[in-house]
């Protein structure tokens, strides 16, 4: 026999699988699920920094920051790549939306981010 924990939708549950000699495990009923234990409150986003832009630049997929393509201060035209984001073996370019400068940069490379977090600002 071998007992597991498992969490599915942050219920957490005890399941014992006894091991036989016959084509398949038989697991044991869970018990009523446990209390989920709390998760550690997720980091507070970077602050950007002095005199960040107005013009937001974020992720349109979920993925691993792979590359930082522009810095602050520098100039870019709409279109420009500002931050590659890799998403499932694929390099993603995150663009400028529109002419300006780049006043602050909120990741750095390997960070994990979510579809819609800020990467950039610019100005």
């Amino acid at each position: 026999m071998k007992n597991y924990t498992i969490t599915v939708n942050g219920n957490v549950y005890d399941v014992t699988v006894e091991e036989g000699a016959g084509n398949g495990a038989a697991v044991s009923a869970p018990a009523a699920p446990k209390a989920a234990p709390k998760a550690a409150p997720a980091p507070a986003p970077k602050a950007a920094s002095q005199g960040a832009g107005s013009i937001r630049v974020e992720a349109g997929a979920a993925g691993k920051v792979f590359k930082i393509e522009a810095n602050v201060g520098q100039a870019v035209k709409k279109g420009d790549p500002v931050v590659i984001v890799e998403a499932m073996k694929m390099e993603i370019p995150v663009v400028a939306p529109e002419d300006g400068t780049v006043a602050s940069i909120d990741v750095a490379v390997g960070d994990a981010v979510e579809a819609g977090a800020l990467l950039a600002t610019l100005n």
